[in-house]
């Protein structure tokens, strides 16, 4: 009888550390998990397809989802990971067989709300909700430009460097070396992330290991975060790491 309650004190519990939700209050985040419509999704299912987004605003409370797309050789590849927190809009493009995609990483606990109901939780004004619903998708867009764009003049070290520091900020922890990455992250996840293929990948993560720039602990990486900026310092300036 105790359950359904339980269930959505921990729910509010995880809406309440989202980074992305931080602008709400206790209040409104109890409204809003009295509004989500919760399911969970297991390891490979598909959150949302391309289309899902049109009227809807979906929250990743537990877990990691990954938003993929077909490429070039009709082979459904990895281009962003999304840690707990607002999954942003997905792109229906004319023309596009990029058919993107949201899936669950791991195992997920995802909740849905109309965008009426969204802008019904908040006080504040829903042109500043829908405001930060833009600037959640435009900050996961940018990412991806950075990652995986050739006329931004940033070589495939760089880019891996910057895709390893865009996973410390979303699923890391601090700790006396560095950052550990919580989850093993496999080398062919950061080569889809980073448009290359595994063994150049492969090459590039070596010399950051010799570069005592990443640490290996088993399947995990430590990443020395400070150290790592500094050594692409100049380009960081230049575009501007996302945070």
């Amino acid at each position: 009888m105790n359950e359904p309650k339980t269930r959505r004190s921990t729910d509010l519990d995880h809406l309440s550390r989202l980074t992305a939700l931080s602008w709400l209050s206790p209040a409104e985040l109890t409204l809003l998990v009295g509004a989500l419509a919760l399911t969970n999704f297991k390891r490979g299912s598909v959150i949302l397809r391309e289309t899902g987004l049109a009227s809807e605003a979906h929250i990743l409370l537990t877990g990691i989802a990954r938003i993929t797309c077909m490429n070039a050789r009709s082979e459904r590849v990895t281009v962003a990971l999304i840690a707990p927190g607002l999954i942003p809009e997905l792109p229906a493009l004319p023309l596009s067989r990029s058919n993107f995609q949201c899936e669950a990483y791991n195992d997920c606990r995802v909740g849905t709300l109309s965008l009426k109901e969204f802008e019904g939780v908040t006080e504040k004004s829903a042109e500043s909700a829908f405001r930060h619903l833009h600037e959640n998708d435009l900050k996961q867009w940018y990412r991806l430009l950075l990652r995986s764009s050739s006329f931004l003049n940033l070589g495939l070290h760089e880019r891996i460097a910057i895709t390893l520091l865009e996973l410390c900020s979303d699923f890391g922890i601090e700790e006396s070396r560095g950052t550990l990455l919580r989850v093993s992250f496999s080398q062919k996840d950061i080569a889809n992330l980073v448009g290359a293929s595994r063994p150049r990948v492969t090459e590039h993560l070596a010399r950051l290991v010799r570069e005592a720039l990443v640490i290996r602990q088993g399947r995990q990486l430590i990443v020395r975060v400070a150290k790592l900026q500094e050594s692409i310092g100049i380009n960081a300036k230049r575009v501007r790491l996302p945070s």
